[in-house]
């Protein structure tokens, strides 16, 4: 029994919480086994760091949230997010619940379902209810459990058998008040030979108060799927963020994987491919900057269970002021994955003495006919790069951010897009101070 946990509700209060939300009688009966479960487990180990040292009990309580009556009402920072994004689909959760969703209708018409997964819990039972928790199982560790407890608004996205949409489809995710609880779950079932582009950003605006967020993404590709999920985290200091993200692909899937974690609190993720089928594929790119004192997390992994699958991941973070990151690498190759081929890199840049940085990659092969190999380097600024800027007339401050922007331009070059890369651009540059 571990004590590091504190629950932040009781079985009878989410109980009555869950019916009063008009929850199934199968999801009550999932957060009521999880609360159990979640006062039985143990925290979540992290490479070299203490996750129970991180504030990790602020989750407040659920507040009903007051739907928008147009975006126009949205905080500035939010609304920012949504400009000229209205063509697919959108949702929009603001702490605890969803006050947005909007779908194109020659999508609906094709079948596609993107609305909040409170709603799709209700109205789409038949396709939420076999994959809710089930590649993060809500008995992996005490946060898996506490998210299955707490998870709210969220996402739910189905793409149907042959369809592919050409627009991507985009979310955010605000929290703006200290007391609410904040757990989004985004669950994607992409069915066989469909193809998707999903964009989410979390953001946070003018908390009062220390926030967590536990948060919890499943993807589900099923035979010759191809899936990209995009995704930005720029939550402010108040805000500690752990993010838990799962894949499950099928013969011939793909998951394509763009994380940008440029949060300014304690951050921890971990990011998961699980190919399953034959010839399935995962590619995860990964750009962070830390700065002030923040503590840093970032774990990748790749499990290959089917031949011929081929995993690809690469991090590339850069630390600044006194910010620590551990940045972990994990590709697992199971017996049996025969023709596997798993690639890794990861690279830390710091900017000043006080930085830390560790870069772990991580093989586990169990089987003779793969391929597989791995690169890490952790490193100060060059400063012969710098003093060869500088004498072409370059400040030293352009100097520096042209060798960071170079440091980053390989993960960054390779984003497919546009948008997101520019909005990337300017969040590196706000984290650099410039």
């Amino acid at each position: 029994m571990t004590t590091q946990t504190i629950l932040p509700v009781n079985a009878e209060a989410l109980k009555a919480l869950s019916e009063s939300r008009q929850e199934p009688t199968w999801l009550t009966d999932s957060r009521l086994a999880s609360l159990e479960l979640a006062g039985q487990l143990e925290l979540p180990k992290l490479e070299k760091q203490r996750i129970e040292r991180w504030n990790i009990q602020s989750y407040g309580e659920y507040k009903e949230s007051k739907k928008l009556a147009s975006l126009d009402e949205l905080p500035e920072r939010a609304a920012q997010l949504v400009e000229g994004s209205r063509e697919g689909g959108l949702v929009i959760q603001r702490n605890s619940g969803t006050v947005y969703t909007s779908l194109a209708s020659e999508l609906a018409a094709k079948g596609v379902i993107f609305t909040d997964l409170e709603t799709a819990v209700r109205k789409h039972e038949d396709l939420v209810k076999p994959y809710l928790h089930q590649a993060l199982k809500n008995d992996e560790h005490a946060l898996a459990a506490l998210h299955a407890v707490v998870w709210n608004g969220g996402v739910f996205l189905y793409v149907p058998k042959n369809v592919e949409v050409d627009v991507p489809l985009q979310a955010v995710m605000l929290t703006d008040d200290a007391e609410a609880t904040f757990a989004p779950h985004v669950l994607i079932v992409a069915e066989a030979n469909s193809q998707i582009t999903y964009v989410d950003n979390y953001v946070s605006d003018s908390l009062s108060a220390p926030v967590t967020h536990n948060g919890a993404v499943e993807i589900f590709a099923k035979n010759g799927a191809k899936v990209r999920y995009a995704s930005v985290h720029q939550l402010t200091a108040e805000a500690t963020d752990v993010t838990f993200r799962r894949a499950v692909l099928d013969n011939d899937a793909s998951i394509e994987w763009i994380v940008g974690e440029m949060n300014d609190g304690d951050t921890a993720s971990d990011t998961m491919s699980i190919l399953k089928g034959n010839g399935s594929t995962s590619d995860a790119k990964v750009i962070a900057v830390g700065s002030g004192s923040q503590k840093i997390n970032y774990t990748t992994q790749a499990k290959h269970y089917g031949k011929s699958s081929a995993s690809q991941m690469i991090t590339r973070a850069v630390m600044r002021e006194e910010a620590q990151a551990i940045i972990n690498g994990i590709t697992k190759i199971e017996k049996g994955a025969t023709k596997a081929d798993g690639q890794q890199t990861e690279r830390v840049l710091m900017l000043s003495p006080k930085a830390r940085g560790d870069a772990n990659p991580i093989l586990l092969i169990d089987e003779d006919d793969v391929t597989a190999g791995h690169a890490a380097s952790v490193g100060q600024v060059n400063q012969e790069q710098i003093y060869y800027l500088m004498s072409r007339g370059i400040s030293r401050s352009v100097a520096e951010s042209l060798v960071i922007y170079g440091f980053l331009a390989p993960v960054v070059s390779e984003i497919p897009l546009e948008g997101l890369r520019d909005q990337l651009q300017g969040l590196v540059e706000r984290k650099l101070g410039q």
